[in-house]
């Protein structure tokens, strides 16, 4: 059942920042209540951030997948993993090389960052989440690691949430050429305070007139206690009621899903 004063604190939120995988889709599916809460958020002119750890799409193809689900929004209200990295890497060496496997999403947003690709000898490897993981692209990553060039992870989620069940993700991809070169990777995606400081900066909100909306515990809901923002977990992705007793932290608030924020506008 909802509990109609979180509710009420939740809405009186300024600026909201949401996961997308298990928050507003599984795969190519909507979950319940979506369409409503953006309709909610931009009736009541708030400001929002769709905030994904997800590296393997662009903005523009994060606009279109929406669109196609029948839920029109900005290019400029998403922002993933794959553009942190890209300006985390520009502010660490500019114009540099790398070494990437992952998808249009990452490479797209390295290239926009003035990064050129280097497969001999690369200032970075950088992984995120791909399709087309390979042992030979593992083979090249764990050699120019040993040779010198830094690894680079563009989240850490071991995995993902689809239609079907889960898929691996980064931290997941990663962990063969960790433990092959005996070199750590540094992660740029959530939990990483990079993350929520561009969010903070592109939403223009302050911490505590913003909330941050996810379904992982250790990403999102981490993510937002150790930013000091507020923090919402839905049901509808990863986590469960049984998954908060494995943490020794806990959210603000748990709902079913983002339909729960909204559903009071109808029956006040």
């Amino acid at each position: 059942m909802v509990n109609e004063k979180s509710v009420s604190e939740i809405r009186k939120k300024k600026g909201f920042i949401s996961d997308m995988d298990g928050v507003i889709y599984h795969g190519n599916q909507l979950l319940p209540g979506v369409k409503e809460f953006v309709a909610w958020l931009k009736k009541e002119n708030k400001k929002f951030l769709f905030l994904t750890n997800s590296s393997e799409r662009t903005p523009k193809e994060l606009q279109e997948k929406l669109k196609r689900m029948g839920i029109n929004v900005e290019r400029d209200v998403f922002h993933t993993s794959a553009l942190a990295t890209a300006q985390f890497l520009s502010s660490q060496k500019h114009k540099g090389t790398a070494y990437i496997i992952g998808e249009a999403g990452l490479i797209n947003a390295m290239y926009n960052a003035g990064y050129t690709m280097n497969n001999i000898d690369p200032d970075y490897v950088v992984v995120g989440d791909s399709r087309s993981y390979s042992f030979e692209k593992i083979e090249k990553a764990v050699n120019l690691v040993l040779n010198g060039a830094k690894l680079i992870g563009t989240n850490p989620d071991l995995t993902g949430p689809i239609e079907g069940g889960i898929t691996p993700s980064t931290k997941a991809l990663i962990s063969p050429i960790e433990l092959s070169t005996g070199k750590q990777a540094y992660f740029v995606g959530k939990p990483n305070p990079l993350m929520m400081r561009i969010a903070l900066k592109k939403l223009g909100c302050r911490t505590e007139d913003t909330i941050i909306i996810g379904d992982r515990m250790d990403t999102d809901i981490i993510a937002g206690i150790e930013s000091e923002i507020d923090t919402c977990l839905v049901l509808s992705g990863i986590a469960s009621r049984d998954t908060l007793k494995e943490f020794p932290y806990k959210p603000h608030f748990v709902l079913n899903n983002v339909g729960d924020i909204v559903a009071k506008t109808r029956n006040p």
